[in-house]
């Protein structure tokens, strides 16, 4: 319940958090924000750790008040986010066929695998890129590709660049817009804004989906 509770704050207000982390761990928050986007692109059962958000809020700290290193962190976080989607994707290789087996594991069914490789399959490497920028896609599509026939050249070089405009992305964004009164004013607003728009693409297949259907 404390990791559920501390979570959910995590979302909700990534920046005081983040200030927090710092006044208690020092140079340490550097190792746990390195954590933070590992677990999140590595883990596919960890799907729900807020990236976009968090990624943000560093840039709006290291804007507003210095205590993190722009030169530090980018790199880092795009070193995090590699490892933990090529870890993704090497056990989505290992595993995707036993998926496909017993058409469900966890959350995870054969027909959602299929559904992925249609859509590598018609949207080529960009897709990966694609994936980066959306919640809990990201999490998954990684192990998909692993799982299904996307072959690891094509993957590891659009892996790289979503990386780098994802993590470099965001944060100077945070950096720039971190700057601006009214953002630092209503900055909850803008997460969630930040958030919403994230999600947006999925709610938008979920409709297209059902409509079709219907």
């Amino acid at each position: 319940m404390e990791f559920i509770d501390f979570l959910l704050h995590f979302l909700k207000d990534p920046l005081t958090v983040i200030n927090q982390l710092i006044e208690q761990y020092n140079t340490l928050i550097y190792v746990i924000l390195f954590l933070v986007v590992f677990v999140e692109t590595g883990f596919v059962i960890m799907p729900l750790l807020p990236g976009d958000s968090m990624l943000f809020a560093i840039g709006v700290i290291a804007a507003t008040t210095g205590k993190l290193s722009l030169a530090v962190i980018i790199p880092l976080l795009i070193l995090a986010a590699l490892l933990g989607d090529n870890l993704n994707y090497f056990v989505g290789h290992k595993f995707g066929e036993l998926i496909k087996e017993k058409k469900k594991i966890l959350f995870l069914k054969r027909e959602y695998i299929e559904k992925t490789e249609d859509f590598f399959e018609q949207n080529g490497g960009k897709a990966v890129i694609m994936a980066r920028f959306v919640p809990i896609v990201r999490t998954i599509a990684p192990f998909v590709a692993g799982a299904g026939s996307m072959k690891y050249r094509v993957y590891i070089l659009n892996c790289i660049l979503g990386a780098i405009l994802w993590v470099a992305g965001i944060t100077l964004l945070g950096y720039f817009l971190g700057q601006i009164e009214i953002v630092k004013n209503n900055f909850e607003k803008v997460v969630l804004g930040i958030v919403v728009l994230s999600v947006l693409p999925i709610f938008i297949k979920i409709f297209k989906s059902k409509f079709k259907k219907a």
